[in-house]
């Protein structure tokens, strides 16, 4: 259990001050009763009821870690969470792949197997690709884990939003491949999608980890850029300072990008290196113009964050998936070839979704005025408590 405790203030001595704690608590120590089972949508295995305490005592140790030390504890716990819904995830794919193309490769309409149509080709490679960029960063976050890396909470977070919402895509896309077949009980993939809808919610909702993400990219780059913010008050005295950025800036504005450049990259997998070094570049200016613009107001721009957090998903995604492919090369993996094919597809795939993401980020294709719309129809609805368009007919 979580809960807030008194500690003391070392900001003020002599006043405490509200802190979470983490410990554990037995139902043998009394006062602690629990309501029946929740009804849910999935997972429904997973027992869910509402625990209440009442004048439970708790010894002192029992508490995890130290007494005010629970949201650090709360954040370890969940960052191994959301690396093992990331992983697990990947099974469930795999799984729903292999059932729907046992399906393509039987099912004749029009007299042709449905695998030989287009569509359904096109639905089986992005579900693939999904599912193989999704490994990849579990594989990625786990070898990080394992050469002792403790401060991993952003890569975790990329890995639980990215598998949790290419899951939901492969098991919607899945049922549609299956037909009527999908949405019967018979077979495993409605209780599937059912059952997958809570990974986009439970440890940390996506939305608030794509803020989370975007804020904690945007503090490192902020931090860097005070000396140039203190180097502005007195810019006359401070030309070795400002003339670097000042090139950049120029550089920026002439769409003369420094991209990174990724090291040792088979030729095979060049192109796909390049759509990732070609946006890291464009999103380092972009997310730097973002800071000018908003300074410490960026966190109140919640729609800019979301995209954000998208482009540097995606990045890490596609990054991670080229180390694997690259990988596979280097051994003479006899799914070399294919997983060269999976890694060009997902990276042409994701750099679309970049460099719309990145446009929007800068206000293009009117993302400003679509941005101001949302607000205004929004407050519309809160304040008339839900739709009130009327109906066309008067009914």
């Amino acid at each position: 259990m979580f809960a807030q405790t008194e500690v003391d203030d070392p900001k003020a001595p002599g006043t405490k001050k509200d802190k979470v704690t983490a410990f554990i608590v037995e139902r043998g120590f009394g006062g602690v009763t629990n309501g029946p089972p929740e009804k849910k949508m999935g997972i429904k295995c997973s027992n869910t009821a509402e625990v209440y305490f009442d004048n439970t005592p708790i010894p002192a140790e029992n508490v995890i870690g130290e007494v005010g030390g629970g949201f650090k504890v709360a954040m370890e716990i969940l960052n191994n969470g959301r690396f093992g819904m990331g992983a697990a995830l990947t099974g469930t794919m795999k799984a729903i792949i292999k059932g729907v193309t046992e399906h393509a490769n039987n099912r004749v309409q029009f007299g042709r197997k449905i695998r030989d149509y287009g569509v359904i080709k096109g639905k089986i490679a992005s579900m693939t690709s999904r599912a193989y960029a999704a490994e990849s960063l579990a594989y990625m976050l786990a070898a990080n884990m394992d050469r002792g890396m403790t401060d991993y909470q952003i890569e975790a977070a990329a890995s639980k939003v990215f598998a949790s919402e290419a899951a939901w895509y492969v098991a919607d896309e899945g049922i549609q491949i299956m037909g009527g077949l999908g949405f019967m009980r018979s077979l495993p993939y409605e209780r599937i999608q059912r059952d997958l809808r809570i990974f986009r919610i439970f440890e940390g909702t996506n939305d608030i980890l794509r803020l989370m993400i975007a804020g904690t990219g945007l503090q490192t780059l902020a931090k860097s850029l005070e000396p140039l913010q203190k180097a502005m008050k007195a810019p006359l005295n401070n030309m070795n300072t400002l003339l670097p950025f000042g090139i950049t800036l120029a550089k920026s504005r002439l769409g003369i990008v420094n991209s990174p450049s990724i090291p040792n990259v088979p030729a095979p997998l060049r192109s796909a290196a390049e759509i990732v070094e070609k946006n890291t570049g464009i999103f380092g200016d972009v997310c730097r113009d973002v800071l000018m613009k908003y300074g410490k107001n960026v966190i109140e721009q919640q729609l800019i964050l979301e995209k954000i957090a998208d482009v540097a998903i995606d990045l890490t995604a596609t990054t991670a998936a080229i180390a694997r492919a690259s990988k596979a090369i280097k051994e003479n993996s006899p799914s070399a070839n294919h997983e060269i094919e999976i890694v060009n597809l997902f990276a042409t795939e994701a750099g679309q979704r970049i460099r719309s993401n990145l446009t929007a980020i800068r206000g293009g294709n009117g993302q400003n005025t679509i941005n101001k719309l949302k607000t205004i129809v929004a407050d519309s609805v809160f304040n008339a408590g839900g739709y009130h368009a009327k109906h066309p007919l008067g009914v």
